[in-house]
């Protein structure tokens, strides 16, 4: 009789993003997004893994740059302040049909695309 593989296969999805330094990339995405270094990272590193609430993500010297990773948030806190950290702002918050976004960009041109429900107190653009 064959077997069958378990419903789950799948543990977990981690976006990697390239990255030109890794130690110059680590610290902003500690001191200005308020990740912390799940792994790696060391002295020498060329790939580290970074968490923040429980989601992770990959830094490596060895990926292209220029990937886009969609971070969905509980509220819209963060909108305000990571601009404030310093934090490159490639577009304002807008309220879309599918999410209040807004994007921003790391030191390397990765796209960090956050968002949360559509608010129902602005009007949607595109509509």
């Amino acid at each position: 009789m064959a077997s069958h593989p378990p419903d789950k296969q799948v543990e977990c999805i981690i976006p990697v993003l390239g990255v030109a330094n890794l130690s110059r990339s680590i610290a902003s995405y500690i001191d200005l997004l308020g990740f912390a270094v799940e792994w790696g990272g060391h002295e020498g590193a060329e790939v580290c893994g970074i968490r923040r609430d429980g989601c992770a993500v990959m830094l490596s010297e060895h990926a292209s740059p220029g990937a886009w990773v969609w971070i969905g948030l509980e509220t819209d806190d963060l909108f305000q302040t990571l601009p404030r950290r310093g934090v490159k702002v490639i577009q304002e918050p807008e309220n879309r049909a599918w999410a209040y976004e807004m994007k921003l960009a790391d030191p390397d041109g990765n796209v960090l695309w956050l968002g949360t429900e559509t608010r129902k107190d602005l009007p949607v653009l595109g509509t």
